[in-house]
């Protein structure tokens, strides 16, 4: 069994188990043929293959030079697996070498303040101080109905503006929970983070209030378009600068942008990676909107009519809105994200494309467009 880097020597842990190539660290589940087409085949895998693959793109980020990898949080939803991102994220932190590790993002509603806390402060210590915690309000009323007693968006967002002050005074010490959410005696954070005071947190914000509530608690920014396409990333940089400029006493904190990324060889290529992101939106929208009928965590088919009648979706929409194209294209189109002032631009890799399609896009996106940004 070789690695495709050119090794033939695998490194073993203590228990004798392979644990990654001497040369690159690669994974067997990477390289091994056999076992790669057993778990296509058999059907019961499947989730697992999904996650060797995950694993797989995540590994070529960190080899690549990407600063940070992010992973979400989600339930009850074949659509998008990730119940716990504090799980990926320590088992990647053993196998990637450089990237930091992110949540993008803790629903904060799902969480106790104590058990976020605690459970990050151990991921830093794991990851050896590479985390990064995003928190966001959710936004699919499907999870709300299930793990917050169908808490309202409103009622979500007070909560994700509890958490946060909370979990740094966790780490801190000695902090009393006297919220609306949560109240709780005193108590301390046990372990406490490795990173000094604690790790870098980033807000999912939307509207002018919680790009405010970053900026005044000293957090960074998370901020997506979702479908819609430039005019929207303006305005979300407005705000953020709104905010700045409101709290001229805090440090301008970073801001990151997450688009829907896709990097073709040809025209072909390219019109085809529209389709899928327009197929990825429809479902998206289909979960949001929470009502089709549900079985084994999958939402009932949408048909090829169904979504060619939504336009906001459609891959002509997709093409314009998202960052799809050739290289050049690609280029360009971030460009325009950076000379807005975005610090940090996220590829959104997540869609409906086969695991093949996604890594060869991004293979494309670090051999073509990477070296002008670097």
């Amino acid at each position: 069994m070789a690695c495709f880097c050119g090794c033939n020597d695998f490194e073993k842990n203590p228990n004798g188990q392979y644990v990654g190539c001497v040369k690159c660290g690669h994974g067997r589940q990477n390289h091994d043929d056999k076992y790669r087409e057993s778990a296509r085949k058999n059907e019961e895998q499947s989730q697992k293959r999904l996650y060797e693959e995950y694993v797989e793109l995540y590994q070529i980020a960190d080899r690549s030079g990407f600063k940070t990898i992010w992973t979400g949080e989600h339930h009850g939803m074949n659509f998008t697996i990730a119940p716990n991102p504090f799980i990926n994220l320590a088992d990647l932190a053993n196998k990637t070498k450089n990237v930091r590790l992110g949540t993008g993002t803790i629903i904060a509603p799902f969480w106790h303040p104590i058990k976020l806390a605690e459970e990050a402060a151990m991921t830093d210590i794991i990851s050896g101080g590479r985390l990064e915690i995003g928190i966001a309000r959710g936004a699919y009323s499907f999870e709300y109905d299930r793990l917050a007693d169908g808490i309202d968006p409103f009622s979500a967002g007070s909560a994700m503006r509890e958490i946060v002050p909370a979990i740094k005074g966790l780490w801190k010490g000695d902090y009393i929970g006297e919220g609306e959410h949560w109240s709780f005696p005193k108590t301390t954070s046990s372990p406490k983070p490795l990173q000094s005071p604690h790790p870098p947190i980033w807000i999912a914000a939307r509207d002018q209030n919680s790009h405010d509530f970053a900026v005044q608690q000293g957090c960074n920014v998370q901020v997506t378009p979702l479908w819609l396409g430039d005019d929207e990333v303006v305005s979300l940089m407005e705000k953020f600068n709104n905010s700045c400029e409101k709290y001229k006493d805090i440090k301008r904190p970073k801001i990151m942008v997450l688009r829907h990324t896709f990097v073709g060889e040809s025209e072909q290529e390219v019109v085809q990676g529209s389709k899928d992101i327009s197929r990825f939106y429809c479902y998206f929208g289909a979960w949001f909107k929470n009502e089709r009928p549900i079985n084994q965590g999958l939402i009932e088919k949408l048909t090829e009519e169904e979504m060619s009648k939504i336009e906001m979706y459609s891959p002509e929409k997709m093409r314009q809105n998202s960052i799809i194209g050739t290289p050049d294209e690609v280029i360009e189109r971030i460009k325009f994200c950076e000379n807005l002032g975005f610090d940090e631009y996220s590829y959104w890799i997540d869609s409906s494309m086969s695991f093949e399609k996604k890594k060869k896009s991004l293979e494309l996106f670090i051999e073509k467009v990477m070296p002008e940004f670097t």
